[in-house]
């Protein structure tokens, strides 16, 4: 019998029929069971042939749907000319390769799927070392049917081991690789810390939430700039974006938009990209970005709450910030969610609406962060004077001889710059700040 080769794992200009099995207690949220799959189908450039979904009380373990069903997808492939089958769980290599012999088609599961859009988004080294590694790890026990040479020796001097099967030399192979992309990321995860370490002043906000959210598009329009990608397809970011987010005349931040999450993101995956989502796990803030004009949109911010948990940002200072709304439509989902998280920001990210609202309330946490400080100057020190009213928020003045004391609210990283233009006269005394928990919601 023919049997499809998997020498590449990818379903670029392919047409495809899903398939998912529907298990009991299984959220599929508002939308109908194949329909994300469809999403991320398409997105990897696949052409979508057909469906199928059987109810099953567990998986089958030889063929996912069981025999039955199986062979009625096999009929489904032929009458639609299909290339490859997408499942939308995770599978075995005996299910991929017991349904391959049946539909003599490709098989791939939603974590091969997911692997393939990546690997096409992947622009920066970071990305590119982070997908591979993500790859090899779902790689590796699945060699054994991945391709069709590795059940025969080796043939080439060098490769002939007592016994040794090509197997095991692709096997070593890849391991190695695994352990050449490790430390790399480790090189990155460092060169990272140095980096976060240099900002530590800046209040830092993350933008983070499901794919498709509109993340990159928020990121453009608080910062003026263009040049994050934005796309309407899924996982349009994958290296993250930092730019500065000005707030006011003396107040900034620094903004970084990241990967969007989705349901059943492969764990392997996400400890990938860890280097990446650290921008989330050092940011001072959060702005969960939830697409209310999504039928699922609950859904979809519950799995974003469960993956910042996932990956260590669970008590983090969370603004929830209510996107597209200028195209949702009342549903009681919406309602829902509104009711769920009622301290929340309505906005447009495309066409500008609330956003005025969303920097009005990151402004008030910022100032919350500030470090009050009392300052007695000379009133002959014009550059400590002059720097007051250029980098902190005056509360009030007043002056006595020819002192001038003032009390005022600072950032943090702009104290070095106050104390080198004190003169031997003058003191700047810092007050103990609020702590900023108190001002914003937790992950």
């Amino acid at each position: 019998m023919h049997e499809p080769k998997r020498d590449e794992l990818t379903v670029r200009q392919e047409r495809v029929i899903l398939v998912g099995a529907l298990l009991p207690g299984e959220d599929h949220g508002g939308e109908a069971p194949l329909d994300e799959l469809q999403r991320l189908a398409e997105t990897a450039g696949a052409r979508v042939a057909g469906r199928l979904t059987q109810k099953l009380p567990h998986i089958d373990p030889r063929t996912y749907i069981g025999q039955g069903k199986a062979e009625e997808l096999r009929d489904l492939c032929l009458a639609e000319n299909a290339d490859a089958v997408l499942c939308d769980h995770d599978l075995s290599p005996a299910q991929v390769r017991n349904l391959e012999r049946v539909t003599e088609a490709k098989v791939l599961d939603r974590s091969e799927v997911i692997l393939d859009i990546f690997a096409t988004r992947a622009k920066s080294r970071q990305a590119k070392v982070q997908v591979e590694l993500a790859q090899l790890e779902y790689t590796l026990p699945r060699l054994t049917r991945m391709w069709s040479h590795l059940d025969r020796l080796g043939a080439g001097i060098g490769t002939r081991g007592p016994g040794e099967r090509q197997l095991e030399t692709d096997r070593r192979v890849i391991t190695r690789r695994m352990a050449h992309m490790r430390r790399e990321l480790a090189d990155i995860a460092s060169r990272k810390v140095r980096e976060s370490a240099a900002r530590s002043g800046e209040f830092r906000v993350c933008l983070v939430g499901y794919t498709n959210a509109g993340k990159s598009t928020l990121l453009n329009a608080l910062t003026g700039t263009n040049d994050a990608f934005v796309e309407d397809r899924l996982f349009a970011t994958l290296d993250t974006k930092t730019r500065t987010w000005e707030l006011d005349g003396s107040h900034r931040a620094l903004l970084s938009d990241t990967v969007g999450f989705i349901r059943r993101l492969p764990h392997h995956l996400v400890a990938s990209f860890h280097a990446t989502l650290e921008e989330a796990i050092d940011a001072d803030l959060l702005i969960h970005v939830i697409d209310v004009s999504h039928r699922d949109c609950m859904h979809q911010a519950e799995v974003a709450r469960q993956v910042l948990e996932e990956i260590g940002c669970g008590g983090h200072p969370v603004l929830n910030a209510f996107n597209k709304c200028d195209v949702a439509l009342p549903t009681v989902e919406a309602d829902l969610l509104a009711a769920s998280l009622p301290d929340h920001v309505r906005i447009s990210a495309l066409r500008g609406d609330g956003l005025a609202d969303l920097r009005a309330r990151v402004l008030h946490l910022v100032a919350q962060r500030e470090t009050r400080v009392t300052v007695r100057v000379h009133c002959g020190n014009g550059r400590l004077l002059a720097l007051l009213h250029e980098l902190a928020s005056v509360l009030a003045s007043s002056s006595e001889n020819e002192q001038v004391t003032l009390e005022a609210r600072v950032e943090p990283r702009h104290l070095p710059a106050l104390r080198g233009a004190a003169g031997p006269s003058d003191a700047i005394i810092v007050h103990p700040a609020a702590p900023l928990h108190a001002a914003a919601g937790k992950a």
